[in-house]
């Protein structure tokens, strides 16, 4: 057998053993209903592969192409593309509200009904990696109406430069932009989303079923933490 060949062979030999371990991780969560620290631990670890896939992905722009191919050509112009390219802050919040909304669904479709299996040809990782590419289309077109709203405030600010809200209108503007330039600071994807969540004006009721938290409460005492450090990094940066 050639090198190829051989290369092939073990490639496949991988695959197979891949989706094999993943067959028995999966049994092992659904001893657990699909929940709990363990199913939590899984959940936070296929976020971080998500976010990070995707992160590159939009960053070469390989991202419009595969979407394209599966028939969502969201037409990006040549200010888009560069956006991303430039800007990590962007691609980060995209990546984990992408993520954010595709775990609930990968959740029950693939795991809870049985949607994926080792038969498939695909693993545990590849096939929520093709349940969030069917989510960022959605993602993506919110950020554009995000965008425009922002543009139409800050030229509505402008324009009324006598009204007292200008000062208001721009340190919203710029509070949001700090929180957003925050988020690739926050370790613990969970929190990430929490915030990205907020800042996307969501409920924390919306948060906690998109999180698969146990209570409202779960994810206030998310959002707590992460104001306590912001606090803290804010204090000691003038201190």
């Amino acid at each position: 057998m050639d090198a190829p060949h051989r290369r092939e062979t073990r490639r496949l030999q991988e695959n197979i053993d891949r989706r094999m371990a993943d067959q028995h991780m999966v049994l092992l969560l659904a001893r657990d209903g699909f929940a709990g620290r363990r199913y939590e631990r899984f959940a936070e670890e296929l976020a971080r592969y998500g976010i990070s896939v995707f992160r590159a992905w939009m960053h070469s722009g390989f991202l419009f192409q595969l979407l394209a191919a599966h028939g969502f050509d969201l037409h990006p112009d040549e200010h888009e593309i560069e956006e991303l390219a430039r800007d990590g802050d962007v691609r980060e919040e995209l990546a984990t509200m992408t993520v954010a909304r595709a775990l609930p669904r990968f959740r029950q479709r693939a795991l809870v009904e049985g949607g994926w299996n080792r038969d498939g040809g695909a693993s545990v990782a590849t096939y929520f990696i093709g349940a969030c590419v069917y989510e960022f289309p959605n993602e993506y077109r919110r950020h554009r109406s995000h965008q425009e709203r922002w543009r139409r405030a800050v030229h509505q600010a402008g324009a009324t430069a006598e009204n007292p809200t200008v000062n208001n209108v721009a340190s919203e503007v710029l509070g949001r932009l700090r929180v957003l330039d925050d988020l690739t600071n926050i370790c613990d994807p969970r929190m990430r989303t929490a915030v990205a969540l907020t800042l996307d004006d969501y409920t924390q009721e919306e948060i906690k079923e998109i999180l698969g938290a146990s209570s409202v409460r779960a994810v206030e005492g998310l959002l707590y933490r992460w104001r306590t450090a912001a606090r803290r990094e804010e204090g000691e940066r003038h201190g």
